[in-house]
């Protein structure tokens, strides 16, 4: 094994190295620098990071590993160059680096990055020799709690001594790694904290308004696979979603002799009603982490294509996409389900009515998308 200086703390074959000072161009440093803070997710924060490394130390392929608790395991965010193969690295890819690993208990207790010369043999280093990687650099990131959220891993499918040469460009980096990945997990876990806290939202008004159980997460799913037909990328299908879970917010200021009413609205009734959308907008702006595009799937559901919906009467594209995607999501599921004043339609039935409204009350394009979406299903019941 590569030897460095000896952490007393760990087992007595495991060494490390803090981050050097580095000779890495500072060009090199600076355009990572800007392509980290720049990045949308912790995965394309890594990539750049990731391709430094292979192009500028001997290793042959990177990857970073983040912490899930759900699965008390560390599952792949990112990687670059060549990667083990075979059966055992299949089941990492779909399972994760377990959290009890001994390298991971390892860089739990790390003060900075483990270089490992040779594997075989090496009891930190077990299972990797497996792999096929015989050296490996290993760089732990934490959170501002000091847990290891995240952990940067580099091999070689040969034995190698990693050179001060490479430990400076490890250690350049290494750190600015260990900033971003803290950073970008924080914000993850926040959102990870916003969807399952807006879902439960959802699920709740769901209960309340006797939707069909599994509206929330049935329209959702149909909204969030219409987008990424349409191609939206991955934080316009997040605002999407959470859109979806609170689209009908504003119900929960409306009397329950109106909500559940029987029969046809009064006039009265069916204004009081209409008010879900103003009130739902006003209050979902109190939670000022939601983006504009979340409010106007809530504010915007029930407009029209030619201008005759509500509340504000807008045609077209004044529309905001992911509110014409939501609106024909939300026809769709509550045509095709049981509601207590109608039964289910045919699937067939429902599209037939909902292309029968493209142009008027949807967007042609959407609902043509829907169709497509849908296509494995047509040929049964069209």
């Amino acid at each position: 094994m590569d030897v460095s200086a000896p952490n007393a703390t760990l087992p007595e074959d495991v060494f490390f190295t803090a981050p050097p000072q580095s000779d890495v161009p500072m060009d090199l440093t600076l355009q990572l620098t800007r392509l980290g803070l720049n990045a949308p997710d912790l995965g394309s924060a890594m990539a750049p990071v990731l391709d430094a490394l292979v192009a500028h130390t001997a290793a042959v392929g990177a990857g970073y590993f983040q912490w899930r608790e759900a699965t008390l395991a560390y599952h792949a965010r990112s990687a670059s160059g060549e990667m083990p193969d075979g059966p055992q690295m299949a089941a990492l890819l779909a399972h994760g680096l377990p959290g009890n690993l001994p390298l991971l208990r390892a860089l739990e207790r790390a003060d900075g990055v483990l270089y490992f010369g040779e594997t075989q043999g090496c009891e930190v280093a077990a299972g990797f020799p497996d792999l096929g990687v015989r050296a490996l650099l290993a760089a732990p990131v934490i959170s501002q709690s000091g847990q290891l959220v995240g952990a940067l891993l580099a091999h070689v499918f040969v034995p190698h001594t990693w050179t001060p040469a490479e430990r400076n460009v490890v250690g350049s980096v290494t750190g600015l790694l260990a900033l971003l990945a803290a950073r970008l997990d924080a914000e993850e876990r926040e959102r990870a904290a916003h969807e399952s806290a807006l879902r439960t939202i959802g699920l709740c008004l769901e209960a309340r308004d006797a939707e069909t159980q599994g509206h929330t997460d049935r329209v959702t799913d149909l909204a969030v696979r219409l987008g990424e037909h349409l191609g939206l990328d991955g934080t316009e299908l997040r605002t999407l979603r959470w859109g979806a879970y609170l689209h009908d917010i504003g119900k929960i200021g409306i009397p329950d002799a109106i909500l559940h009413h029987p029969g046809g609205l009064s006039p009265e009734m069916r204004e009081r009603m209409q008010a879900h959308v103003t009130d739902g907008v006003r209050l979902a702006t109190q939670l000022s982490f939601l983006p504009q595009a979340t409010l106007d799937v809530i504010g915007a559901h029930h407009e029209w294509w030619d201008g005759r919906g509500y509340p504000a009467g807008l045609r077209g594209e004044e529309i905001a996409l992911p509110a014409r995607i939501f609106s024909v999501c939300d026809v769709f599921d509550a045509l095709t389900n049981v509601r207590p004043y109608k039964a289910a339609w045919s699937l067939g039935a429902t599209l037939e009515y909902i292309q029968d409204l493209g142009g008027q009350q949807f967007d042609p394009q959407v609902v043509a998308a829907l169709l497509t979406v849908l296509g494995d299903e047509l040929p049964a019941v069209m």
